[in-house]
Formats: structure tokens, sequence, C-alpha cells
């Protein structure tokens, strides 16, 4: 696992650049993420409106004005917070606190943020008045769709943050009473569809307010997300942020080695005895979505520990079925031996690794929806066929993780499954009211 860039050059180089370690790998695939959906919805906004489908916009603009004190402000407190961060990871940071907790306390480097706060203001003051006319002019300019993608993706990312956060606190409403401000500014716990459905709607609203069709850009935006949250999973994986299955049962983590072995069922119960602590701690969870603590009935309650157990079969390497997640990010599971640094533990029982899975689910979902993106011709159904294959992708995956469950319509789910289900049944309404409405049939 590469909880930051320093373990993965030291892996791949043999070198040990402890300025890497503020780069958090999870973080740097969410932003490759972001990166390819913009390149991927610039694409679609472009041939969309090669068809006629989508329209410039006529704004005006100001030109030859020197800096505002607002413009001037704003480029001052995103050089400052910028610097006042990572200065401050680099010259002021404890040693025993690591970069991402860092990342998200009060603490930095208070002259390094002001001086990168004057520079950019600086620049930003420097580019006004090389611009400057004695007499300001307004001017008139065409704004295409594609070339508010920027836009879009910010939107998206502050909202979808925002919103995963919210929602994730909302399935962990215990943990968020008990310590509220530590869970909204922690840089863990995020909920895929909760950023999914707040930043929908603001994004939503924006293109309304610039004359955007909603349902256009919804089907230009289809085939991005999907290929967005493909990346970003690899940085679950890549990281080992806990967003894993349940237990392979089929297989041990060899204490010796920390390698994955194949085990008995006895080597199994074994091992769940010999880190009862552990596993009736963090992992045990009941249909109502509450863990047990229970420590006078260890093997009853160690008996509730969610496993499966299968083999990979012969043309498949192990870890496709059962990866213990060697020193993750989340420093979870038991010490390695001869392990050093923060980063040291391993799960004691290897489980199904997901975010693999859903990496390769979602680039084949991307694939098929990108191939059949021309010859669609109802507009929405290609947002509708989205909601259905992601709703079956994530409800499927969710049968092999753990999450906490509550009672929906007499079945206990999961809050990913209550939403999956949600977004496939609106993904099939779509698909049947569409066509209706329009007159278009599906595909040409």
């Amino acid at each position: 696992m590469y909880p930051n860039l320093y373990y993965a050059f030291k892996d791949w180089f043999g070198v040990e650049w402890e300025a890497l370690s503020f780069l958090n790998t999870f973080g740097l695939m969410v932003a490759l993420g972001f990166i390819v959906s913009a390149i991927v919805l610039s694409a679609e906004l472009k041939r969309k409106e090669k068809q006629g489908l989508l329209f410039p916009r006529e704004e005006f603009i100001m030109v030859g004005k020197p800096a505002s004190l607002s413009e001037l402000l704003i480029n001052f407190l995103t050089g400052f917070i910028f610097a006042y961060k990572l200065v401050g990871l680099f010259f002021n940071k404890p040693d025993d606190v690591n970069p991402q907790d860092y990342i998200f306390s009060r603490e930095g480097n208070l002259l390094g943020g002001i001086v990168f706060g004057i520079f950019l203001a600086g620049i930003k003051w420097w580019d006004k008045n090389k611009q400057k006319l004695k007499e300001p002019e307004q001017r008139t300019i065409r704004i295409w769709p594609h070339d508010r993608v920027g836009d879009i993706i910010i939107i998206g990312l502050i909202f979808g943050l925002l919103g995963a956060k919210l929602f994730d606190n909302f399935e962990n409403w215990d943990e968020f009473v008990e310590d509220p401000i530590g869970r909204l500014f922690s840089q863990s716990g995020l909920t895929f569809y909760g950023g999914l459905i707040l930043a929908a709607i603001a994004i939503a609203w924006y293109a309304i307010k610039k004359g955007i069709k909603p349902i256009h850009l919804a089907d230009a935006v289809a085939p991005a997300l999907m290929i967005a949250y493909a990346v970003g999973r690899i940085g679950c994986q890549v990281s080992g942020d806990g967003d894993w299955g349940i237990y392979n049962s089929a297989y041990i983590t060899d204490e010796a080695t920390a390698k994955v072995v194949k085990a008995t069922p006895a080597e199994y119960h074994d091992q769940l005895k010999e880190h009862s602590t552990y596993f009736l701690i963090d992992t045990i969870i009941n249909p109502d979505g509450s863990k047990e603590l229970i420590t006078d009935r260890k093997s009853e309650s160690l008996n509730k520990v969610p496993h499966a157990s299968f083999t990979a079969p012969a043309f498949l390497p192990n870890w496709m079925v059962a990866y213990n997640y060697p020193t993750n990010v989340n420093k979870d599971g038991i010490t390695m031996p001869g392990a050093e640094g923060e980063y040291n533990k391993v799960l004691p029982i290897p489980v199904f690794p997901t975010p693999f899975y859903e990496t390769v689910l979602c680039t084949l979902l991307f694939l098929f929806l990108w191939a059949i993106r021309r010859r669609l011709r109802t507009p929405g159904v290609m947002a509708a066929i989205y909601l259905i294959v992601n709703g079956i992708e994530r409800f499927t995956v969710e049968t092999i993780r753990v999450n906490a469950r509550y009672n929906f319509i007499g079945f206990n789910l999961s809050q990913a499954e209550i939403i999956a289900l949600l977004l496939i049944l609106s993904g099939l309404l779509l698909w049947v009211f569409l066509p209706k409405k329009t007159g278009h049939t599906n595909a040409a």
C-alpha cells in the first residue's frame, strides 16, 4: 500500500524523500479523476454543440480596469491558505503528526502564508495594470458550454465534498454527535452518493443560470462521472482507505511474513480468537447498524464477523479475492513484523478488495457508455442508463461490503444500497418516460 507518495517512491525507486509524505495517494487519484472527467465532459459538450443541441451565450466584460480590491483580496487569501499549509508541512509539522491530520488542523506557517499571499495579489495587480486602458470599455464575448467545464468541475468538487461529508455523518450519526467538529473537518469519511446528489443539484442550478439545458448536460456528464469514479477507486485501493469488503475466510495473514496464505476453517477461527479484541471492536455490525462490543460472549460474537469463503481460481492471483492491505492509510489491523513508521498495520484476515472490483466494473461501464453515446437520440436517455448501471454496480458491490444497515420497506439495507435502488428506479422511469414525452426512440 502507498498511503502517500513517500511510500510509492521508496518502493519504486529506493529513495526516501520525506517531502513527498504530504502528497496523499487517495487525494492525488481523486484529483486525477477530476482531470479525466473534465477531458471527457469537454469532448462530449463540444460534440453536442456541433449537433446544435447546445449554444453559446453572450456575456459582457469590462476590460482595461485596474485590479479591484476584491480581486486582490481573493488572490491574497488563496495564496495565504495554500502556503500557510504547504510551508507549514515542510517546516512546522511535528514528527508525530501525520501530514493529512496537519492539513486539516489549524496549524501552519504564518510568514509563508503572508509572503505567498502578497505575491499572488501582486501578480494579479501587475497583470491587470499591464492591460489597463485610459478609458475602460465593455466588450461582448461568446462563451460556449465547453468553456465552462472548469467552473462545472470546481462546483462539482466543492459541493461533492460537502455532500459526501454530510451524508457520511448522517450514516455515522453516533460518531458525529460525539465529535461534530472533528468529524466535519477530518480527512476521512466520504460517501460517494452524498457527493453525487448535492453536486448534481448545484451543477443543475449553475447550468440553468448560464443557459445550458440541464438534460443535455446530464447526458454529457454521465460518462465523465463513470470514469471519474473508476479512477477515484484506484486511490481507495492503492492507499487502503478502509473502503473494502467483508473478510475472505479461505485465507489468513501469516503473522511472521505479513503475507496472505490459504487457511482451513479451523485456522480461520484460530485467527479470529487470537485477535478477538480487534474484531469485536472494529468489524462486527448487526443488521440494525450497531457494533458488537460484548466481551463476556466472545465465541458467539466472533461468529458474527462478516465473512465468506472463496478460493481464487488457478488463473487469478490470490490478492484479487483476498487482500490484507499492508501499510494501509487507515492504520487498521495488527502490527506488521519488522515494520517501521506510522503506517505499519496489516489486516489479520484478508478482505475482498471491493475498490479494485469497482475500478474494473466502472471502467467497463464507461467504455459501454462511450460506445453507445452516438446511437442515443432521446435527450436524457444517456443519463437514465447511467443511473441504472451505476445503481446496479453499487448495489452489487455493497452485498460484500460492511456498512450500517437501515430498515427500508422491510429490508435491512445500507445507505448506499437504498440510494442505489432509488437511482435504478429513477433511471428506469426516465428510460420509459422520456421517449414518450419527446416522441423519439431511444436509439438511432
